[in-house]
Parts: C-alpha cells; sequence; structure tokens
C-alpha cells in the first residue's frame, strides 16, 4: 500500500464509521502507520468530522504523539494511538468510536458472548479497562489501554467506547461494525429475557474463523464502502458488461 492509498483508505474508513452511526460529531477518530515508516501514523485531526477528513487536514503523527505534518489540531486522545503502535508492532491501524450498545453493555459489568457472528469474534476476546471513563490524554493512560488491550484486536473502555486494533483497516473498519452489532444483539437478548444455552465451543471457533477470513474482510469492507459512498458495484460484480 502506498501513502496515498493509505490516506484514501483512512478517508473512506471515516465515512464508513459515520455512516454507521460512530460518528459522535467530532469526538471518534482512526489511525493508520505510514507505509514504510512504521515509526508515524496517519491521524485524523480535531475538531472536525469523521467524514470530513481529507488529503489535506489528514495529519502526519510521530509515536511521541506530536504531529510532524499538518496544520489542524492534534486530538488530546492521540495516545490511545501512539501507545498501541509502540506495544503492538502487528498493530497498523486504531480505531476509536463511541458505540452506543458497547457503551451501555460495558456499563453493565457483562462479558461479550457468542450470540451471534460478531459475538463469535469477540466473546472472551474483549477485554475492559476500567480505571477510569476520563479522556485518555496522556502517555501513561495511553500505555495502560495498550496493557489492557495486550494480544486482543478489541479492548472495550468501560462507559466511555471502543479501541479496536487490527493489521489492516480493512480489519479494524470491518470488525468494529461487527461488534457494535453484537453488543447491540445481546442488549436486546437480555431484554427479552436472556439466551438460550450457547452452542458449544469448537462450533463457535469454527464460525469465528470463517467471519476472519481475509476474503470476507476484504468483500465486507468494500460493499460498506459503497454504502457510505453511494458508488455503484464493479460492472464485473454487477453482472453487467465488463
Amino acid at each position: 500500500m502506498t501513502h496515498d492509498e493509505a490516506v484514501q483508505k483512512l478517508i473512506l474508513a471515516g465515512r464508513i464509521l459515520v455512516h454507521q452511526g460512530q460518528g459522535d460529531m467530532t469526538r471518534g477518530h482512526v489511525s493508520v502507520r505510514v507505509p514504510g515508516r512504521p515509526d508515524l501514523f496517519l491521524m485524523k485531526p480535531n475538531g472536525i468530522g469523521m467524514e470530513e477528513m481529507t488529503p489535506e487536514n489528514i495529519l502526519v503523527t510521530a509515536m511521541d504523539g506530536v504531529a510532524q505534518r499538518g496544520q489542524a489540531r492534534q486530538h488530546s486522545e492521540v495516545f490511545i494511538h501512539s501507545e498501541i503502535f509502540k506495544a503492538r508492532p502487528d498493530v497498523n491501524c486504531v480505531v476509536h468510536t463511541h458505540p452506543v450498545h458497547l457503551i451501555a453493555l460495558s456499563a453493565t459489568g457483562k462479558e461479550l458472548r457468542p450470540h451471534c457472528q460478531g459475538g463469535a469474534i469477540f466473546a472472551d476476546r474483549l477485554p475492559v479497562f476500567d480505571a477510569t471513563m476520563q479522556l485518555i490524554r496522556d502517555p501513561a493512560m495511553g500505555s495502560a489501554v495498550a496493557q489492557a488491550l495486550g494480544p486482543h484486536m478489541a479492548v472495550s473502555l468501560k462507559s466511555h467506547g471502543l479501541v479496536m486494533a487490527c493489521a489492516s483497516i480493512e480489519e479494524a473498519i470491518v470488525f468494529t461494525v461487527m461488534l457494535e452489532e453484537a453488543c447491540r444483539i445481546q442488549l436486546l437478548i437480555e431484554a427479552a429475557g436472556g439466551a438460550a444455552p450457547e452452542y458449544p465451543s469448537e462450533d463457535v471457533a469454527l464460525l469465528r474463523e470463517a467471519q476472519s477470513a481475509p476474503g470476507m474482510i476484504l468483500a465486507n469492507f468494500a460493499y460498506l464502502g459503497r454504502l457510505a459512498t453511494g458508488s455503484a458495484l464493479p460492472p464485473s460484480l454487477a453482472g453487467l458488461p465488463a
């Protein structure tokens, strides 16, 4: 992936998150490492919505949280991104949003269960950061979030929001959407009186593997991108003459 491709994917990621109801005015943010420069990352600036990112206003930021390029203000929670990138060389994209249903479920203190496809991916794999509900505004707090995340893809910030950390933008966005839907489904199940017995763990593992397949992730990211931008299917996929 080139620098320009990373910028365009970051812009598309922001539009998808807003389209999926995770914009929360100007407060969410998403970042991706600069291709070929793992010590730098591209990040949405403060003061704009995630759907308002452009090649001109995206910041290039160093691992100390200081913007190296760009005139816009940096998010005060930049340390979520910088500290995770420092702790996890395998992570190339970090998302921080405030999904309504995930926040509600986190406030109950209940664990996410495998009641659906997203639940199968994250059940027993969603640690909780509950040291504070305040904003993560310094390196020490960012490091604490990274420690809570550990080797996992996501960490729930109790009564605050979600941090998703993945190897690619596509994974981070698709899994962010799926996790919020899983939390919504669980809250509905609990409101209806509770769930029936869960499927065996080996059955859950098979579904998790299927939903995490690279081809599935790329197809779903492309679909979410078309929804967010109003794009049409490529002719070859739409059954039209190429």
